[in-house]
């Protein structure tokens, strides 16, 4: 009797298993057609509605039932801010698998009709751990890269030397497709065509998955993508008119640029091919002023300079990707990357300089030109390989690993003359090597529990640069003493090892997000001037938590903490100075300690027939901050030395409201006003000196609006205003930048030309210009940097399907950060 009970039991699961299937989806949003990671999903009977099995999506937003047997069902799909969505009912026959494809959630109350009567889209969102930006809402940035896109965002700013901030701090972390790039922010984003990115997310508290680097948070890039099944080919051109502020440059600047992209989708095939060339000069002027007292000899030196500082630029590159999904639960992708960046710097000075006494009784005084040239370059080359596997669990692992080469390189000349055109004083070269190899190898896995998604993984990154530099003078004077510490070798290693666990969900009207990261690292700086190298070893937790709570569907309330890292660049490691200008030389330090940050926000969202609203209140403190500060090296000489400061604080609010009054009329605004201070003893150069505290007020407002004149025209107007910001040692002005931008849509949006006029001033002298001021117990500096305005740019793109490029192309990793 009890053989036949279990034959009999044993001939049910079999009978049932050969009646059941899976089934699959996507969900991904109306508006930023992006996967919707968390969404919770429900699989039940359509004949008695009984609810069978339920789960949230992955990262991609995909969703799988497993072992369904044969009958009728439908999903339902929900997730906070958006209306509920259910499918229609389909049929499960056996052993056949059912496909549901993309299921489109729609943002609840929020622009809806408006969106189907004029073409316009929800241009901003708010979600878990991030704000979400249509990057097309600013036209004026189209034709432009990257950075034009990112300085309307509330809590990112771009100064007067173009060096980006998110909430207050340069140092951030990139994602580009959610991949991290370990690259200096600038150079990298600079080489991104604007008119190529989706959408711009601000991740200010991330979660313990993301690496702990940067202490401002996390900003990632999507890039356009294709549609399944297509053949696209999109191709952008970029001229510039000539420049009406020259200021007397020796050369005129020439602003150009062409990218092509060529995407094939069918089947198991996705195949990506771009490439691009950019020019983009900038003619600029500076002036400035320094006084610098030596209190053993009861001198002081002062020399007031004035002159071209410009910029002669380019970059080209090309990239491939290849994906290959073997089936629904295999995928494989292959990137590589060639391409070179170009960058040199004219800085032809004027110095008047004298020396006085204490008593300002006058000694001597002389005149020289100083026609400095910096050049960068260099070569990168990288490819990606990665590996994606589903399990029958819905679970996931995710192998991925990236290999780079860089070849950098440059030159400092700097000569002094005794007029433009004249005697050579004296000629100094810093020629310099620094190529650079490093890789990354990781693992992530996913799982479904109970109603949220546990994710694990481990990672570790290793990277080398071997640097050369050389300190060349004319005519060379033997006795001049130090010599030596100008030239020599610098040798940096670094190597990370972390892991790390989160948890993620959603109840009701609250959706959640806790996690654990750990770290250990170790770094190694290695000089010839030096015989004992410089070790640093760290171990350290980085924990996360997010909460978001829905008070009703058009009010939320959202809190997050998080711990996080900033890391010194190997240039920041670098102890051999260079000859920057003729009155500064940069110093590294191979001690630096590493910035260990805790970050607080709590946040308020209201969403309306109109548009939506956002205030985020944060604090941020921080230990061992790295500054770059100034200290006498000579009578007209001064260090500029990367140094820890003991501590920091930052007290801020954002504010973003982005609204539609009427269909043709569209409204953006973000603003931050912090409050940042630095506290502590400075060591510059072995000697401490301590600073006074600052803590004035700092705001930013980015503002833009943008009008359908027509059917087919649109006028946009935005303008980025910077207030002043006190620094370690000093502070930096106000920085303004107003732009205005006609566009025009041409068969049947197939072609767009558009007319840009960047940094307005109309001779008011207010436009793109920015000075910054520091001072010290023995030295006082400022200098105006001015820059182009009033720059009229024309931008022609064509998209020859109608349809988008994917750009899921690798990134550069490590060289970008050292170039």
């Amino acid at each position: 009797m009890i053989l036949r009970n279990v034959l009999f039991f044993i001939c049910l699961l079999l009978a049932a298993n050969a009646t059941a299937s899976n089934v699959t989806g996507r969900v991904i949003d109306y508006e930023a057609k992006e996967p919707m990671e968390y969404a919770s999903v429900a699989l039940y009977q359509s004949e008695n509605q009984e609810l069978v099995a339920g789960g949230i999506t992955d990262v991609s937003g995909k969703f799988t039932f497993t072992k369904i047997k044969a009958g009728s069902y439908f999903v339902q799909i929900q997730f906070m801010g958006y209306e509920k969505q259910a499918s229609e009912v389909f049929r499960i026959s056996a052993d056949k698998p059912v496909a549901l494809g993309d299921i489109a959630l729609t943002p609840s109350q929020v622009l809806v009709d408006e969106i189907a009567v004029t073409g316009t889209k929800i241009q901003a969102f708010n979600k878990l751990d991030k704000q979400l930006y249509k990057a097309d809402q600013f036209e004026s940035a189209q034709g432009g890269s990257a950075i034009d896109v990112l300085k309307n965002m509330p809590s990112v700013s771009v100064n007067g030397l173009g060096e980006i901030s998110m909430r207050g701090s340069s140092g951030f972390l990139l994602l580009v497709n959610g991949k991290p790039v370990l690259a200096d922010p600038q150079s990298m984003l600079s080489q991104l065509p604007a008119n190529t990115i989706e959408n711009v997310e601000l991740i200010t508290s991330p979660s313990a998955k993301y690496d702990p680097d940067g202490k401002g948070g996390i900003i990632n890039i999507t890039t356009k993508k294709g549609s399944s099944d297509h053949t696209g080919l999109s191709i952008n051109l970029k001229g510039g008119l000539p420049s009406t502020t020259t200021f007397g440059n020796e050369d005129q600047p020439v602003r150009y640029a062409a990218d092509a992209s060529f995407s094939y989708q069918k089947d198991k095939w996705d195949i990506t091919l771009s490439g691009n060339y950019a020019r983009d000069d900038l003619a600029g002027f500076r002036d400035g002023y320094v006084r610098i007292t030596n209190p053993e000899n009861g001198t002081i030196n002062h020399f007031p300079s004035a002159g071209e500082r410009s910029f002669y630029r380019y970059n080209y590159m090309g990239r491939a990707s290849v994906s290959y999904a073997a089936d629904e639960n295999n995928v494989i992708s292959l990137g590589v990357y060639s391409g070179k960046r170009y960058q040199e710097r004219d800085a032809n000075i004027f110095y008047k300089n004298s020396q006085t006494d204490l008593q300002d009784n006058f000694i001597y005084h002389f005149n020289y030109y100083n026609p400095n040239k910096q050049i960068k370059q260099g070569t990168f080359t990288l490819g990606n390989l990665d590996y994606t596997h589903t399990f029958a669990n819905q679970s996931h692992l995710t192998l991925s690993g990236l290999y780079e080469y860089d070849d950098l390189y440059g030159n400092t000349h700097n000569y002094n003359l005794s007029r433009q055109g004249g005697e050579v004083l004296q000629y100094v070269q810093n020629p310099y090597e620094k190529p650079i190899k490093g890789y990354r190898l990781k693992a992530d896995y996913r799982l479904p529990v109970a109603s949220g998604m546990l994710e694990t993984g481990y990672q570790f990154r290793n990277d080398r640069q071997d640097g050369v530099f050389d300190y060349l003078v004319t005519p060379f004077d033997p006795n001049q003493p130090g010599l030596d510490q100008f030239s020599g070798t610098a040798v940096s290693k670094n190597r990370i090892n972390s892991a790390y666990v989160q948890y993620s969900a959603q109840r009701d009207r609250l959706e959640y997000s806790a996690g654990l990261r750990y770290e250990y690292s170790s770094r190694t700086v290695v000089l010839s001037t030096d015989p004992n190298p410089h070790k640093l070893k760290l171990s350290n937790l980085f924990p996360s938590i997010s909460a978001l709570y829905a008070l009703d569907n058009d009010w939320k309330v959202k809190g997050a903490y998080s711990r996080r890292i900033q890391r010194s660049s190997n240039n920041q490691l670098n102890p051999i100075p260079e000859r920057e200008h003729s009155e500064t030389l940069e110093i590294g330090d191979p001690d630096l300690r590493p910035e260990l940050i805790n970050s607080f926000e709590l946040g308020l969202i209201k969403t309306f027939d109109k548009g939506s609203l956002f205030t985020t209140a944060y604090y941020r403190s921080s230990k061992d901050p790295v500054q770059r500060v100034n200290s006498v090296y000579a009578d007209t000489i001064l260090n500029r030395v990367y140094t820890n400061v003991e501590k920091a604080t930052a007290l801020g609010l954002e504010l973003g409201v982005n609204v539609q009054p009427v269909s043709w009329w569209n409204f953006y605004l973000g603003t931050t006003i912090y409050k940042q201070k630095y506290e502590g003893d400075l060591v510059i150069l072995g000697e401490p000196v301590r600073i006074d505290p600052k803590d004035d007020w700092v705001y930013s407002i980015n503002a833009n609006t943008n009008f359908t004149l027509a059917p087919t025209w649109s006028l946009d107007a935005n303008v980025n205003y910077l207030s002043v910001r006190p620094t370690a040692q000093g502070e930096d002005s106000r920085f303004l930048s107003p732009n205005l931008s006609l566009k025009k849509s041409l068969f049947n949006n197939r072609m767009t030309a558009s007319v840009q006029w960047q940094n307005i001033d109309l001779g008011m002298h207010e436009s793109n210009r920015q000075r910054i001021t520091t001072w010290g117990k023995d030295f006082y500096t400022t200098t105006n940097y001015i820059y182009e305005t009033d720059m009229i740019l024309v931008n022609l793109s064509f998209n020859l399907n109608k349809k988008n490029i994917n750009s899921k192309l690798p990134k550069s990793e490590f060289g970008e950060k050292e170039f």
